[in-house]
């Protein structure tokens, strides 16, 4: 294996490959560092982005999502047209939402594949131990060497964790795949059952996702795994797949960017703390990410131009989620019957704008 490149991508993800996929369509030479034996794997989250449409609507700054985003029909598991918020009660507030359910695996693979096209070279199994200067190295002895070097192995990524010492805000999930019948809409659950934060369940070809998230200052002793069971247990089918993981919260860190090191994705906090939405943003982010790169190495061009285009696509709707995922922390600790009354027809225009990372009274 060669030593020497011009950009080294430590993750595989979303955030990885996409930056992977358009620095090696200008030209870089990119080596991507993956732990996992099989790109995608293990899952990892609820697998609900919104369809193309939908997220040029919901972020009209951010250009070519089409090129972004490319999906086949195996990575699709099912689509919705309908997202319900749903009370301790079991009332719904239902609102139009184009979503697709994926394949995550595949959906993972399938962006892995594109970079891998455009000439970026993946080495699985693949474990960085620490990072110095230019040089990552693996827990096999092993190294390599990078002009520049992209984090992108999420919330727990080594070079975050050494050189930014982030300290992101992180909610534990814990979420089964039930196989049966459920309907189309996507439900979003909100009270004890996931205090300070929700449960989910998001219909699949022939089944579901069904999981919690919480945190667990507010979850009275009971851990996530517990809540998942106690969310689960509620509908029928069986369980064929456990999963879990964290997500970051509290927003995006302070600088993506020191000397030759960026962060991208779930590293870098590129998760909107109001709905814990982040496949789409880790890959607009690593798309920015890989273009800089290119830039840097071809022309000079500053690294920081991956900060600044960041801050100009999606920097409103990030400030937008963090103020709602503030005033609405109120519902991490608030009783089931305030919940039921609070989500009613009067809030409920209030609610989808702090979701969908909208100014909430349309200005503020």
């Amino acid at each position: 294996m060669e030593k020497f490149w011009d950009l080294i991508v430590i993750g595989g993800g979303p955030a990885g490959s996409t930056a992977a996929r358009y620095a090696s369509s200008a030209g870089i030479k990119t080596l991507v560092l993956d732990r996992s034996k099989e790109i995608g794997h293990p899952l990892q989250c609820g697998e609900l982005v919104p369809s193309n449409s939908q997220l040029e609507e919901l972020c009209p700054n951010v250009p070519d999502i089409g090129d972004l985003i490319q999906l086949s029909n195996s990575a699709i598991s099912r689509t919705t047209d309908r997202l319900d918020l749903v009370t301790p009660s079991g009332k719904k507030l239902s609102y139009p939402f184009e979503g697709q359910i994926l394949n995550r695996p595949i959906h993972d693979s399938e962006i892995a594949d594109l970079a891998i096209k455009e000439g970026a070279i993946f080495h699985n199994n693949s474990t960085v131990v620490d990072i110095v200067a230019n040089r990552v190295f693996l827990d096999n002895g092993d190294f390599f060497e990078g002009k520049v070097i992209i984090g992108a192995g999420g919330p727990h990524d080594p070079l975050a964790r050494k050189y930014w010492n982030t300290n992101l805000t992180t909610v534990p999930v814990s979420f089964f795949l039930l196989e049966g019948h459920f309907d189309n809409n996507v439900e979003i659950h909100f009270g004890s059952m996931a205090p300070g934060g929700y449960a989910w369940v998001i219909p699949k070809k022939g089944g579901a996702n069904i999981g919690v998230g919480v945190q667990p200052k507010f979850s009275n002793n009971y851990s996530v795994k517990e809540k998942a069971d106690l969310f689960a247990s509620k509908f029928p089918g069986e369980i064929v797949y456990r999963g879990g993981g964290v997500i970051p919260i509290s927003g995006p860190v302070q600088t993506m960017v020191k000397g030759n090191y960026l962060l991208v994705g779930d590293s870098a906090g590129t998760v909107f703390p109001s709905n814990g939405a982040g496949i789409s943003l880790a890959m607009i982010s690593g798309r920015l990410a890989g273009q800089s790169v290119s830039e840097y190495i071809k022309y000079g061009t500053s690294l920081l131009s991956y900060q600044y285009n960041w801050k100009k696509q999606v920097g409103d709707n990030m400030k937008y989620s963090k103020r709602s995922f503030t005033l609405g922390k109120s519902l991490s600790y608030a009783p089931d019957w305030s919940i039921n009354m609070g989500f009613n027809n009067l809030t409920k225009p209030l609610l989808w704008r702090a979701i969908t990372c909208q100014p909430i009274l349309g200005f503020f």
